[in-house]
């Protein structure tokens, strides 16, 4: 019985010890930067909203300047934009059988999965969509 405890609190306490670490960045990293290995260190010390998983961070774009030694949390990196401000898009909207295609212009830059602005270019009215791999906005549904 004493030797079951022991092994969970052996394991437990191995856990909150990878646990306690927080990716930063190496180097000055400039917003709209691809994040490579090469630009991560890991500091051995827990961040509140940092993140303890540099594979977690590796291919994501830098959505802000990131500073040398500063723990780098989720809000400062996304998914690489593939659509720019201003850009035009094809907006689809499905329900059922009855789907509706327009031209729109992005709002923000976003990437694959993200939630972009989209103003309809027909009625001026924007709206919000996920973007699709192929650069389509999904609207509603």
């Amino acid at each position: 019985m004493k030797l079951v405890f022991l092994s969970i609190f052996l394991l437990l306490t191995s856990v909150l010890a990878v646990s306690a670490q927080t990716v930063v960045a190496a180097h000055g990293i400039r917003a709209r930067s691809i994040i490579m290995p090469e630009d991560l260190a890991i500091l051995d010390k827990d961040t509140i909203g940092g993140i303890a998983d540099a594979t977690d961070i590796i291919g994501q774009e830098a959505r802000v300047n990131l500073y040398a030694g500063r723990a780098i949390r989720v809000s400062e990196i996304g998914e690489p934009a593939i659509l720019e401000r201003n850009q035009l898009v094809f907006m689809t909207y499905s329900t059922g059988l009855l789907t509706i295609s327009t031209e729109g212009r992005v709002l923000n830059r976003v990437g694959i999965g993200e939630m972009a602005r989209v103003m309809n270019l027909a009625s001026r009215l924007t709206v919000t969509g996920r973007v699709l791999f192929d650069g389509t906005i999904e609207v509603g549904g």
